[in-house]
């Protein structure tokens, strides 16, 4: 009898111990690592606004804030994320109602990034015929030229984590159906969204009016844009979370403001250069007027 209590309780204890391993294993797999805040400055735009908007039903993991007051001291939002229980933050920071950026963070200790976001297309304004269902996961393909240089391999890595979606996402679809591309052209991250489309309808519907297999109709998966899309220009990347040391700055970037100011300085040199030019036609034509002689036409038939 004795051998046999210890028998059972040897495997009584090997039960536990598979049981508490596999409860360990799930909630190790149930744990969500990555949550984004997303939040916007005051002073946006409607389309600004509609972009966020969009961002945010493509993120089922992420959590929006109302607008941020304050532009001059960032380090507030560290302290939101804290409380949103969220590691990273897209922040979209508008300026004289048509200049938007958008900052990257890995709060609280960094790094984090500062892009222009310019050539903003929403989902309502563009009309694709592309579709896809709110909450689904999706496929992050990068350009390769995200290899070329240790500030894209970084820039490549917090656009991972913020836009790559938990499997184990609360809000999130147990299936993939979209692609999020990010290509690299001309310095700008070029941003886009596709449906993933396995066979094509059309043809399928052509086979069954010819008379043929529709199965044989099937082509292979092809993406088909939904939107939104835009284009991101890096300026600068910091060492910690929305400041701290330059890592990275974009000899390239010119501000908008100066493009403005060179665009009204050109205005003004070409409205300088037509008044030079009707001042020096008076100037010659006065030059020429006194020269005139008792017989000439003007003094003849006057």
């Amino acid at each position: 009898m004795s051998s046999k209590y210890s028998a059972a309780l040897k495997r009584e204890a090997a039960g536990g111990q598979k049981r508490s391993a596999a409860d360990d294993q799930d909630t190790k797999i149930r744990r969500n690592k990555q949550r984004v805040l997303l939040l916007p400055s005051r002073g946006i735009t409607t389309r600004m606004r509609h972009l966020v908007n969009d961002i945010e039903a493509l993120l089922p993991h992420s959590k929006k804030d109302s607008k941020l007051d304050s532009k001059s001291d960032l380090s507030v939002l560290n302290e939101l994320s804290e409380l949103n229980n969220c590691n990273n933050c897209m922040y979209f920071e508008a300026r004289r109602h048509e200049d938007l950026y958008l900052w990257l963070s890995k709060t609280p200790n960094g790094p984090s990034a500062k892009l222009q976001v310019q050539n903003i297309h929403t989902m309502d304004e563009l009309k694709m015929t592309g579709n896809c269902l709110k909450g689904s996961r999706h496929i992050l393909s990068f350009d390769k030229g995200f290899d070329a240089a240790p500030h894209w391999q970084l820039m490549r890595e917090m656009l991972t984590q913020m836009f790559a979606v938990p499997r184990t996402a609360r809000r999130a679809k147990p299936f993939i159906d979209h692609v999020l591309s990010f290509s690299i052209l001309d310095g700008k991250i070029w941003f886009r969204n596709y449906q993933i489309i396995e066979k094509d309808p059309g043809a399928v519907a052509a086979a069954e009016a010819e008379g043929t297999d529709p199965k044989k109709a099937q082509t292979e998966p092809m993406l088909v844009e939904i939107g939104p899309r835009m284009v991101m220009t890096p300026i600068r990347i910091f060492e910690g979370s929305f400041g701290g040391p330059t890592l990275f700055d974009n000899p390239e970037f010119i501000s908008p403001n100066a493009i403005r100011h060179a665009m009204r300085r050109s205005k003004g040199e070409s409205y300088k250069t037509r008044t030079m030019q009707s001042e020096n036609l008076r100037v010659k034509r006065d030059k020429y007027k006194g020269s005139e002689s008792e017989l000439s036409r003007a003094n003849v038939f006057a």
